[in-house]
């Protein structure tokens, strides 16, 4: 008895592909940009309230709790670097066991709940059990931030199918304004949060985020009908080590065609974890020492049946390549992560010692929202780079997106190089305006510059951010085998991650070398004193550098293409094929 569906086929008045499929085409229910709409406002709501923290957190570890401004900027760092750390293991858990969905659901609840604690600890404990708990429930936001961070995104674009091209040409602009409402949330908690925390109190202040993230979760429950959802494919990982220990058993066997036979049928119990989906992954010439992985020897000619941890197919080699030419991008961008630290942290601390006072009222602005500025140049500048710079370059170039993902990237770093450099020479004009007005030992005086001098590299650091965050993003997504994005999003995040411990590091390696040569840096809280502008220098210097580094990355990438592309599409313009192996 023929189905409904094949019935469907039949009558089509067309043979041709594209109508075959209206049947599968033909259920908008699911997906699609009035699905993606539920899970950005969740995200919208998980940025607020990390903003809502995270954004005025030094000012409450020195202000509150006492802590020394190096002491409190290498806890605001590391905290922001287990927060973006604890993503891999949530995309590990998301992918292989409990899927997108569920992992977003427990971890919002995580989320609430460490939200709702936080609020406690500067409400009802003492002072003495305050900083305790105040850690405590800081680190189950972090457990959350986990399960969130890598899923929302990547659940997000999986609404958008790839294999219609309207839906495909959506997701690339999606992921422009996926970002503009994450810093919609974020620059509102800088805005309103923070004043709140200020000049109201830190218990209502930490009492919104719980709030609103409540709130959120009720619209992405509501929104659940419409979503489209992929089952959890297994441990991704194990497709990973099956490659590289098939690989090294075959190490002496001789690569001739003529000898052997090459693997192309992809029949392990985790092929839903490849790109069978978007294709098969056509072979490519980097990293040619796994291609033994798919040669057939004698002894697996003699097999009954596949040995996965002996034999692998082309296309599971080519998803371990994609891998592992996303690792030298991702250590290339460090040093971005490194320098965007500062925002929160030292930015902050800069602003705190000038002139904030606004109009006739002497409205007094708060230092930490001068980061509001970086989240409307994002605001200003995505809906430019999405309507006017991209056609324009499209038209010059003639890529589909403008400039490449890497060119973006390699963009946002230039940039923070230059950020760095403003940085500098505005803090040494600072420390000259403190001298020159006998400020050089009153820290806690205010030195009579307008803090509107910080405002350019407040916005150059949204511009970097414009460039190079987006740009990790789409390639984290795009790049990555499609059972493993849930691990591509939580890997461009933990970029960020690690930046805020090599931020930490970095400071203590400057205060131990200042120290020890007798002109201590950072060390003291008398910011006026402290060098800033010396350690500022040292993160332009290592910028250059890691911008250099970059280029010579990006020249040797070689993009993702399947064997339905032609010779050179996938590979996009900034990149040329990269030595062998």
């Amino acid at each position: 008895m023929m189905s409904s569906k094949a019935a469907a086929i039949v009558i089509t008045p067309s043979g041709d592909n594209r109508d075959m499929e209206m049947p599968n085409q033909a259920k908008p229910s699911k997906g699609g940009w009035k699905s993606a709409i539920f899970i950005i406002f969740v995200e919208m709501a998980e940025r607020f309230a990390y903003y809502g923290v995270s954004g005025n957190l030094i000012m409450y570890l020195t202000g509150v709790l006492g802590q020394t401004t190096s002491t409190a900027a290498k806890n605001v760092n590391v905290w922001r670097g287990v927060s973006a750390i604890f993503p891999l293991l949530g995309a590990f858990v998301a992918d292989s066991y409990l899927g997108r969905f569920k992992t977003i659901l427990l971890s919002s609840i995580i989320y609430l709940l460490g939200l709702v604690l936080l609020t406690v600890s500067v409400t009802t404990t003492s002072l003495q059990h305050c900083q305790a708990v105040f850690f405590i429930a800081l680190y189950i936001l972090s457990v959350g931030e986990g399960g969130h961070k890598p899923c929302v995104q990547t659940f997000a674009a999986d609404q958008f199918d790839e294999n219609l091209p309207q839906e495909k040409a959506a997701k690339s602009s999606f992921f422009n304004w996926w970002y503009l409402g994450i810093v919609f949330g974020a620059t509102t908690a800088i805005l309103v949060v923070i004043y709140v925390q200020d000049y109201i109190g830190w218990g209502i202040g930490y009492g919104m985020p719980a709030a609103v993230v409540a709130a959120a979760l009720v619209i992405f429950l509501l929104g659940s009908r419409t979503y489209r959802q992929e089952a959890p494919v297994g441990s991704p990982f194990t497709r990973v080590a099956q490659v590289f220990l098939a690989a090294a058993r075959k190490w002496r066997v001789s690569e001739t065609r003529q000898n052997h036979g090459v693997c192309h049928e992809d029949t392990s119990s985790g092929d839903t974890g490849g790109q069978m989906k978007g294709g098969t992954l056509a072979r490519t010439n980097q990293f040619r020492f796994l291609d033994k992985a798919t040669i057939i020897d004698e002894i697996d000619k003699t097999s009954k049946t596949r040995n996965p941890w002996r034999l692998c197919s082309v296309n599971q080699v080519e998803e371990v390549k994609l891998l592992l030419r996303l690792f030298p991008v991702w250590l290339s961008c460090l040093t971005f992560a490194l320098v965007i630290a500062q925002l929160s942290t030292y930015f902050t601390k800069q602003g705190s010692t000038m002139v904030r006072t606004i109009g006739p009222s002497y409205f007094l602005v708060p230092a930490a929202s001068l980061q509001v500025c970086t989240g409307l140049t994002i605001l200003t500048a995505v809906p430019l780079y999405d309507r006017v710079l991209v056609p324009v370059a499209r038209k010059i170039t003639g890529h589909q997106s403008g400039i490449t993902m890497l060119q973006r990237i390699g963009t946002g770093i230039f940039l923070s190089t230059l950020t760095m450099v403003v940085s500098a020479l505005v803090e040494a004009k600072r420390v000259k305006i403190a001298i020159d007005h006998n400020l050089l030992n009153a820290p806690k005086s205010v030195v009579p510059m307008r803090v509107w001098w910080l405002l350019p590299q407040y916005i150059l650091c949204g511009l970097s951010d414009v460039f190079t965050i987006v740009g990790l993003q789409e390639l984290f997504y795009d790049q990555m085998p499609e059972g493993m994005r849930s691990v591509g999003a939580a890997a461009h995040i933990s970029i960020v991650g690690m930046g805020s411990f090599l931020s930490s590091a970095v400071i203590s390696i400057v205060e131990a070398i200042s120290a020890r040569l007798g002109n201590e840096w950072l060390v003291t809280d008398n910011l006026n004193r402290a060098h800033l502008d010396y350690f500022y220098w040292v993160l332009a210097g290592l910028s250059a550098l890691n911008f250099c580094v970059y280029v010579l990355v990006a020249k040797g990438f070689v993009y993702k293409k399947t064997e339905s592309d032609g010779p050179t599409k996938g590979v996009e313009l900034m990149s040329k094929e990269a030595p062998i192996v």
